[in-house]
């Protein structure tokens, strides 16, 4: 029983890992599962000690495919070092969580170093004192802002779909030329409740698809993983800089142990030298930060 249960659950999990976009939706279930899915590689452990137990050759060479399963396609991220050298812009993205008792000491721990930084769940006024010094220019709309250490020319709230403003957009001009910066919180997405998510991130698409920019930024909780087949409607046009010049997962929720990547820097016209998170001391996100070349 112990053997039959073992080849079955590894093919299991090696046919959801490596053929999860074939799946149906389900109703908004399968993208939250991609949303975990290289957590999927856990089982792999169990399963061989399963099989050694059972004494088992076929069930311990299938137990071995989910894992060769896993190497091959998230192997590369853990190997993976960004291309360094000179950068232009430090940028940061935080979702700084309404119920976040002191926004300001989160913020401050994420905005040292930064040219751009992209914040939502704006609770309201407090964080200027914090953020001025170091940004002499800002631009918000409802609970999403960008701050900027060089002039903000143009600036416009978007609606994504939600019926009010939760997102934004701004012309940066910097030192060697302008940038379009899109500030984005999208909507939510669970179990089986993923729809309002699929159509402001279709929205989002349609946005950027208009936006003739040269240098485009996109920064924010997009509520969407790297591995939920749904950012694949941004993701391309754009380049996610975590995949192109960060190292492992970037996985940014939950802040004590973060389990998937919901925060994201995607860009086009730009291109990525490094990309990681740091901590944001009190936010239930960690903040998802990179550094560009013009």
């Amino acid at each position: 029983m112990l053997r039959q249960g073992v080849i079955a659950t590894a093919a299991l999990t090696a046919l959801v890992m490596g053929g999860h976009r074939m799946l149906p939706e389900l109703g908004g279930v399968t993208p939250v599962l991609e949303s975990l899915l290289p957590w999927l590689g856990v089982a792999v452990p169990f399963l061989l000690a399963g099989a050694v137990v059972a004494r088992s050759g076929p069930a311990l060479a299938t137990a071995v495919v989910p894992g060769l399963v896993w190497g091959l396609m998230f192997g590369p991220d853990l190997l993976r070092s960004g291309p360094g050298g000179p950068s232009d812009l430090s940028v940061a993205t935080l979702n700084i969580g309404a119920a976040t008792p002191d926004q300001a000491k989160a913020v401050r721990a994420v905005a040292k170093g930064r040219d751009l930084l992209a914040l939502q769940e704006l609770r309201g006024g407090g964080l200027d004192k914090v953020l001025d010094e170091r940004f002499p220019h800002h631009f918000t709309a409802g609970t999403v802002g960008l701050w900027s250490r060089y002039p903000i020319t143009e600036t416009r709230r978007l609606d994504l779909g939600l019926g009010w403003p939760r997102a934004l957009r701004a012309v940066v001009r910097t030192p060697k030329g302008d940038v379009t910066v899109y500030v984005v919180h999208l909507a939510s997405a669970r179990p089986g409740e993923t729809a309002v998510r699929d159509r402001t991130l279709a929205e989002a698409r349609r946005v950027v698809d208009r936006d003739d920019s040269d240098r485009l930024l996109l920064l924010g909780d997009l509520n969407t993983a790297t591995t939920d087949r749904k950012l694949r409607g941004l993701a391309p046009p754009l380049t996610d800089a975590q995949t192109q010049a960060g190292t492992g997962f970037g996985f940014t929720w939950p802040s004590v142990f973060p389990v998937t990547r919901p925060d994201h820097i995607l860009y086009r016209g730009l291109k990525a030298t490094r990309a990681g998170v740091e901590t944001a001391p009190g936010s239930d996100h960690l903040a998802a930060v990179a550094w560009l070349r013009m």
